[in-house]
């Protein structure tokens, strides 16, 4: 009998068990993980970003969570010796249109209290002379790290303080009683816990309905391709080069991001998914596609967002669609220097109604807390969502209490 197990071991999950075992040192923590590693779907397919908060309303949990885990992660950063640098991100607007966003994203990083800069297009070319704009602004302390290497470290410290990590243990079902819930692995095994975490990523819809709760949503795999640019070219670039987002897509867009070993990415763009953990060339799994296709909030989402749904295919496929996406403001980028680099899934949770549920979205039971939601900047946000969760699970054991 365990009295917390955490099903789920990225970020989010670990993070999670190790803050739980620091509050509760004298509990029995455990985190299982399906895969034979930690990181192995979201966090260890990201740009590596340590984001500041520019895109997030105000007040909300994504804005709350993303400023106080940029401080939380270069602290643990520096606490344990892992490589990160501030090297700021330019958002760079390349149209008039595009520039009329800028300052709306820019007033809105002044209200998360964020130190932001606006650059006229002579500064842009002065300080990235292979970048082209009108106009652009400057996030100063954007940061770039290796999130595996957190996520692994965060792992090693909650074994030092006595937690047990059981990878390679697929969670088949759960049942709750009013005492426990029980925890069925794929290797025949059952184990107890008297409170169940569950961050499950790009499963959580799956793991959330193992216990019958009513859920109104469904995890939709979106698949965002990455390149990698030559050695020749890992200075193409100074900043993180972003372009200004259309406000009514969740998608970023194909940005340059340089990356911690030294290297630059190019990506990542937004391809409807086929597979949940879809990352090779060809991503079928008839399962997640009857579900997607059963489900209704799918369908109002695809037709709603189709044109995009359509282009974004077509540069997946037609390799200098993808390239004219990154020449809009780095014309020096050719389509030799796109090498291949290994893609990463997003779990978007949609509700039954189309509606796209952009922050964090949790259920729960009486013996359980299921993280449904957890989106970009999940991983920047890791440390303050375990010390909320913590909180969840303090406050849904004794109403009177708080954890810490």
């Amino acid at each position: 009998m365990y009295d917390y197990v955490i099903i789920g071991g990225g970020i989010v999950g670990v993070s999670t068990a190790w803050q739980l075992k620091k509050q509760c040192p004298d509990s029995a923590i455990l985190l299982l993980e399906k895969e034979s590693q930690l990181a192995a779907h979201q966090t260890g397919h990201n740009s590596g970003v340590i984001h500041a908060g520019v895109y997030y309303t105000p007040g909300s949990l994504k804005a709350t969570f993303c400023k106080a885990g940029l401080a939380a992660t270069i602290q643990f950063c520096k606490d344990n010796d892992i490589p990160y640098e501030q090297c700021g991100k330019l958002l760079v607007a390349t149209n008039e249109i595009e520039l009329e966003r800028m300052h709306a994203l820019f007033e809105r990083s002044k209200e998360n209290d964020l130190d932001v800069e606006l650059i006229d297009a002579k500064e842009l070319r002065r300080r990235e002379p292979n970048i082209e704009g009108i106009g652009a602004f400057l996030v100063k302390s954007t940061g770039i790290v290796d999130y595996r290497q957190i996520c692994d470290c965060m792992a090693k410290l909650f074994r030092e303080l006595g937690g047990d990590v059981r990878l390679n243990s697929c969670v088949t079902d759960l049942d709750e009683d009013t005492d426990s819930v029980a925890v069925s692995i794929d290797d025949g095994d059952t184990i107890h816990t008297r409170y169940l975490v569950t961050c499950a990523g790009l499963m959580a819809d799956r793991v959330t309905g193992m216990l019958d709760i009513d859920i109104d949503f469904q995890i939709v795999p979106y698949r965002g391709e990455y390149f990698s640019l030559p050695a020749a070219k890992n200075n193409i670039v100074k900043h993180l080069i972003y372009p200004i987002p259309d406000p009514d897509l969740p998608f970023l867009g194909v940005h340059l991001t340089r990356m911690i070993d030294g290297s630059v990415t190019v990506g990542p763009n937004a391809v409807q998914g086929w597979k949940r953990e879809g990352y090779g060339k060809i991503n079928i799994d008839p399962r997640d596609i009857a579900e997607m296709l059963g489900f209704p909030g799918f369908w109002k989402v695809a037709l709603k967002n189709l044109e995009t749904g359509i282009a974004e295919t077509w540069d997946s496929v037609w390799k200098p669609g993808y390239l004219k996406r990154v020449q809009k403001y780095c014309p020096s980028i050719r389509l030799s220097d796109l090498k291949p680099y290994p893609a990463g899934i997003r779990a978007q949770a949609i509700l039954r109604d189309g509606t796209l549920v952009h922050d964090f979205l949790f259920a729960d039971s009486p013996r359980s807390l299921h993280v449904c939601n957890a989106p970009s900047p999940a991983a920047t946000s890791a440390i303050p969502i375990g010390e909320y969760i913590c909180d969840k699970i303090a406050k849904a054991q004794d109403p009177g209490l708080t954890a810490g």
